[in-house]
């Protein structure tokens, strides 16, 4: 998402406990888009691990689950979420990913690859609206990304949470990450000042809206994108 800093990218990469993590990249949620692949390639070449990709549309091997259970790291793409939850339960991806998070893989993703952790998220899979959408479920409540530069975002999740459409959760700015720990947040990291991530609540008859502490990480040049 920042190919000009790659801060956000070592960070995960320094979850695993491997120096050398080998790291897969999921693209389902933008039609496995050839261009989002060398992207990926792109920042992670420039970082030690050893990065791979999954594509559905052109797989590797029959056994899924071999593959991605041998990963330090699996890390998704943006995009459609709702079509990659599709396409995932077709192909048992769902499951697989759940036998990932029970072994301790780290588990990663921006956008499509953020909200879909969640019970539920605001998603813009259907052209010019902003629906709820079930997803995964490993992380309890609701998930909003993009949550500062997309002007619908901040009131429509908040009217949603408000409405009980959605359950509470958190809204997520561009450059801001959640880290969770099991089901629990342990930490909100961010690439820049000033951009956070917000637990965001039904209470007394209002929306709540807090603020969370955020640690700014060091920047790490990478090469910005002519995309």
């Amino acid at each position: 998402m920042e190919p000009e800093n790659l801060a956000m990218d070592q960070y995960v990469l320094e979850q695993s406990s491997d120096p050398h993590p080998k790291i897969c990249f999921l693209p389902t949620a933008s039609g496995d888009a050839q261009s989002y692949i060398d992207r990926f390639y792109e920042a992670f070449k420039n970082l030690t691990c050893d990065p791979t990709h999954l594509s559905l549309f052109d797989a590797p091997t029959a056994n899924l689950e071999a593959y991605l259970l041998e990963q330090d790291i699996i890390y998704v793409g943006g995009g459609n979420t709702r079509n990659m939850l599709v396409l995932w339960r077709e192909w048992g991806l769902d499951e697989i990913l759940h036998k990932a998070w029970d072994q301790g893989i780290v588990l990663a993703g921006v956008s499509a690859g953020a909200i879909c952790w969640f019970e539920e998220g605001l998603t813009d899979s259907i052209p010019g609206k902003l629906v709820p959408l079930d997803c995964l479920g490993y992380l309890p409540g609701s998930c909003c990304p993009h949550y500062d530069n997309e002007p619908d975002r901040r009131p429509i999740f908040q009217r949603m949470v408000a409405d009980n459409k959605l359950k509470p959760g958190y809204g997520i700015d561009e450059g801001a990450a959640l880290h969770s720990i099991n089901e629990d947040i342990f930490r909100v990291v961010s690439t820049r000042p000033g951009v956070t991530a917000y637990f965001v609540e039904h209470t007394n008859g209002q929306i709540r809206e807090e603020p969370l502490k955020y640690y700014v990480l060091k920047p790490i040049p990478g090469e910005p994108s002519d995309s």
